[in-house]
């Protein structure tokens, strides 16, 4: 596989982050272009593919932005009345516009942590 793909984990409640909107940007000299809104299914991945490939993938310079704030509120988690983590910007390179850049976010009310997976 090709392209850009993410898959979104609730570390506090063990299992798959439903529902979590992302919004992707490229940046252009620090510039944010908007590319598109998707919304992770039950599995935490996104439905229809990759985020991104083929023409729409260009190298460059991306930002996922993961809205964390409204799915945690959902899920009915204790949480305090000002969210520590509410929104999750991720900035990340794409080098190799034919490779795969799989973003993973594991989430918790209170940390997070991503990596470059396969």
């Amino acid at each position: 596989m090709t392209g850009l793909t993410t898959h979104v984990l609730d570390a506090a409640l063990g299992m798959p982050a439903k529902g979590v909107m992302i919004d992707v940007f490229r940046i252009n000299e620090e510039v944010r272009e908007y590319v598109k809104t998707v919304r992770t299914n039950a599995d935490g991945r996104i439905d229809g593919g990759p985020i991104l490939a083929g023409e729409a993938l260009r190298k460059g310079t991306y930002e996922m932005v993961f809205h964390t704030g409204a799915y945690l509120k959902f899920t009915c988690q204790k949480l305090p009345d000002v969210l520590f983590l509410d929104i999750i910007p991720i900035r990340f390179g794409i080098a190799d516009t034919s490779a795969h850049y799989h973003v993973p976010l594991l989430l918790s009310p209170f940390g997070y942590s991503t990596y470059r997976g396969s």
